[in-house]
């Protein structure tokens, strides 16, 4: 790793975001966890696995509906999403790894409501990195980090799991 790059514990903060998200599963037992591809799909299914959630974990692909690819100098490729249960009425927990802008989250949504009309939406996020530009904030958070524009922060895996700043 040279200079410019930092890791984080990703063990610590995936405990801290389970800790912080035990609370709302206690109280919605039928939640439906979904994440975020690739990153937050990564998490989810680590936490869909801790918690023995009994509805299937989902997946979002929201390549369609990000407004800032071009803006960031991606060339998405869209794919299919995957949510198996009914979302109708009940709470879904969105799992994303990074949360900066909130146009992921934005797009999330769009792609989810595509799905049914949840009772509750509870975001769930390992980094929260601040700086939105969107009005969105999480419910439980792995970890803060506040870093100036620039610089940006990666989750790689899944197997192992490391979080880098560049």
């Amino acid at each position: 790793m040279n200079n410019s790059e930092q890791s984080f514990d990703v063990d610590a903060a995936l405990a801290a975001l389970r800790a912080q998200l035990a609370p709302i599963v206690a109280r919605t037992p039928d939640a439906v966890m979904v994440g975020v591809e690739t990153g937050g799909a990564w998490i989810a299914e680590r936490l869909h696995a801790e918690f023995g959630l009994a509805a299937p974990l989902g997946t979002l692909n929201i390549s369609f509906y990000r407004d800032d690819f071009s803006t960031i100098g991606l060339h998405p490729s869209v794919g299919p999403s995957k949510i198996e249960a009914d979302i109708d009425g009940r709470t879904v927990i969105l799992v994303d790894d990074v949360l900066y802008t909130g146009r992921t989250v934005r797009a999330a949504l769009n792609e989810l409501f595509d799905y049914g009309r949840p009772a509750a939406v509870k975001l769930a996020v390992l980094v929260d990195r601040g700086a939105r530009e969107l009005p969105f904030a999480p419910d439980a958070v792995g970890l803060n980090i506040d870093i100036e524009r620039g610089r940006q922060i990666k989750l790689t895996g899944p197997e192992p799991l490391r979080l880098e700043m560049r």
